[in-house]
Protein backbone atom coordinates (compact mmCIF):
# COMPACT_ATOMS: atom_id res chain seq x y z
CA UNK A 1 0.00 0.00 0.00
CA UNK A 2 2.61 2.50 0.54
CA UNK A 3 4.03 1.89 -2.68
CA UNK A 4 0.65 3.19 -4.13
CA UNK A 5 1.10 5.94 -2.08
CA UNK A 6 4.74 6.70 -3.35
CA UNK A 7 3.35 6.33 -7.35
CA UNK A 8 1.03 8.49 -7.14
CA UNK A 9 3.38 11.55 -5.02
CA UNK A 10 5.88 11.09 -7.73
CA UNK A 11 3.45 11.44 -10.60
CA UNK A 12 1.78 14.42 -8.99
CA UNK A 13 5.33 15.98 -9.26
CA UNK A 14 5.98 15.21 -12.71
CA UNK A 15 2.60 16.83 -13.53
CA UNK A 16 3.29 19.58 -11.49
CA UNK A 17 6.61 20.07 -13.02
CA UNK A 18 5.09 19.49 -16.65
CA UNK A 19 2.54 22.53 -16.01
CA UNK A 20 5.06 24.57 -14.36
CA UNK A 21 7.49 24.04 -17.84
CA UNK A 22 4.13 24.69 -19.72
CA UNK A 23 3.49 27.80 -18.16
CA UNK A 24 6.56 29.28 -18.57
CA UNK A 25 7.13 28.65 -22.14
CA UNK A 26 3.84 30.15 -22.92
CA UNK A 27 4.91 33.34 -20.89
CA UNK A 28 8.22 33.33 -22.71
CA UNK A 29 6.93 33.38 -26.05
CA UNK A 30 7.72 29.81 -27.31
CA UNK A 31 4.07 29.20 -28.86
CA UNK A 32 3.84 33.12 -30.25
CA UNK A 33 3.64 32.77 -34.69
CA UNK A 34 5.84 34.68 -36.24
CA UNK A 35 5.86 33.25 -39.68
CA UNK A 36 1.76 33.16 -40.62
CA UNK A 37 1.08 36.86 -40.31
CA UNK A 38 4.02 37.76 -42.65
CA UNK A 39 2.74 35.13 -45.45
CA UNK A 40 -1.19 36.39 -44.66
CA UNK A 41 -0.73 39.22 -46.57
CA UNK A 42 0.13 37.42 -49.57
CA UNK A 43 -2.72 35.14 -49.71
CA UNK A 44 -5.32 37.82 -49.08
CA UNK A 45 -6.55 38.63 -52.45
CA UNK A 46 -7.32 35.08 -53.02
CA UNK A 47 -10.01 34.68 -49.91
CA UNK A 48 -11.36 38.15 -50.95
CA UNK A 49 -11.99 36.93 -54.96
CA UNK A 50 -13.54 33.44 -54.51
CA UNK A 51 -17.17 33.89 -54.12
CA UNK A 52 -19.07 30.80 -52.64
CA UNK A 53 -21.10 28.96 -55.12
CA UNK A 54 -24.81 28.06 -54.41
CA UNK A 55 -26.66 25.21 -55.48
CA UNK A 56 -30.25 26.60 -57.65
CA UNK A 57 -32.96 24.20 -57.10
CA UNK A 58 -35.85 23.83 -59.54
CA UNK A 59 -39.41 24.58 -57.78
CA UNK A 60 -41.14 22.05 -60.09
CA UNK A 61 -39.16 19.18 -59.38
CA UNK A 62 -40.41 19.22 -55.78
Amino acid sequence: MSVIYLLISISIAVAIGFFIAFVRAVKTGQYDDDYTPSVRMLFEDELLTDKPKTIKTDEKSM
